[in-house]
């Protein structure tokens, strides 16, 4: 594997994954690591601290192109206790009590766009009309982003997203976003507003942070904040396209839309195979497989959560059973700040669709629905639809 495109090895990893089992040996452009694929051991990596998330760390698994700076995907890649400083800046503004009084703002945006889509008329593309710029505007409004400079931070996104940019490729989209959010933080520091990025820039001394450290925050929040939800959007409206009793369940009961969303989150667990880790100290997982320190590990995020010892019957849906053991929005300390919002944004989303649409299909064959090729999070290409 060339390491110009270390996204390339994502795909054999995806394939390792879906057989399930115990942790195996991979090539990584880092060197040897291991593969984890149960339930139990991602769970148990993601949350032992001889694991560590510093991609500055000598042999730190590499699956994707963008620059390898110090601090550059903020405490997403950091250790306690300058991830727990990090992080806390921003932990009250996520908690599910915050997050619900974002409620009426998420449904007047979901319920703005869908009267977009009837005045404009079938067809249309769901992904473009719908589902990238609903989690677009609310972390737009949320952090206090321009939204009408949309196409360029979410082309940006998508190329830093992309396992086959070469690093100058992704390289300058990275830079290019730094650059913008940089120009923004000044100003929010000349004139403060009631976003989240003026509440960075105010807590920045006493974070101890950085210029560089607002930025890479601000690109995080920004990037994770509309790509992963507008992947998931597009790929549940897929999977009721695909099963039409489920589409018409959610039509008629309101109340199974959050289960719906849950398992759905574990069945399409989007974001497969990008977390990695190092082991700083040799770890014991199996009887026959012990991580050494100084080698990486990739996590089978979407295995982890089919696993049968885990979840009976792992690969069909089931809106009964306990779906929020998953770990599509990971595990321990490094768990998704944002995974409430995303919840009330897909549940309003789901709801509101389906209401609105009761004869929502697609204008193509289900099978013929092009997924994302080239990209660390799964979702779909292009959505064409009539109602």
């Amino acid at each position: 594997m060339s390491t110009e495109h270390p996204g390339t090895i994502i795909p054999v990893l995806d394939a390792l994954a879906r057989d399930g089992g115990d942790p195996v040996p991979v090539q990584l452009v880092s060197g040897n690591g291991w593969l984890v694929r149960s339930h139990q051991h991602v769970r148990q990596v993601l949350s032992d601290k001889r694991f560590s998330a510093d991609d500055q760390l000598p042999g730190f698994p590499r699956l994707f192109a963008i620059p390898n700076v110090p601090g550059g995907l903020s405490f997403l890649r950091m250790d306690p206790p300058r991830h727990s400083v990090l992080r806390r800046v921003l932990t009250s503004m996520f908690t599910v009590h915050r997050v619900e009084r974002m409620r009426p703002a998420v449904v007047a945006a979901t319920r703005s766009l869908i009267e977009d889509m009837k005045d404009a008329g079938p067809p249309t593309d769901l992904i473009e009309a719908f589902a990238l710029p609903l989690p677009s505007q609310v972390i737009c409004n949320l952090l206090g982003v321009p939204y009408e400079d949309h196409a360029t931070f979410q082309e940006n996104s998508r190329r830093i997203l992309s396992v086959t940019a070469t690093e100058a490729e992704a390289g300058t989209a990275f830079m290019d976003l730094g650059d913008y959010l940089g120009s923004l933080a000044d100003a929010k520091r000349r004139h403060p507003g009631d976003d989240l990025l003026s509440t960075v820039v105010r807590q920045q001394q006493e974070a101890g942070m950085t210029d560089e450290d607002v930025v890479a925050m601000a690109r995080l929040l920004l990037i994770a904040g509309h790509e992963t939800t507008a992947n998931m959007l597009g790929m549940i409206v897929r999977d009721c396209f695909a099963d039409r009793d489920l589409f018409e369940l959610l039509r008629a009961d309101t109340t199974a839309i959050g289960p719906a969303v849950e398992e759905l989150l574990r069945k399409i667990s989007i974001v497969r195979c990008s977390l990695g880790r190092l082991a700083v100290e040799d770890v014991r997982l199996t009887e026959e497989v012990t991580v050494r320190a100084g080698q990486g590990v990739v996590l089978g995020i979407w295995a982890a959560n089919h696993d049968p010892d885990v979840y009976d019957d792992p690969h069909a849906y089931d809106l009964t059973r306990e779906a929020r053991t998953h770990v599509a929005f990971g595990y321990g300390v490094h768990q998704c700040l944002g995974q409430a919002l995303a919840r009330l944004e897909l549940r309003v989303a789901v709801r509101e669709l389906v209401d609105a649409f009761p004869g929502l299909a697609p204008c193509v064959p289900v099978e013929d629905i092009r997924l994302k090729e080239n990209s660390l999070v799964m979702g779909v290409e292009t959505l064409p639809v009539t109602w």
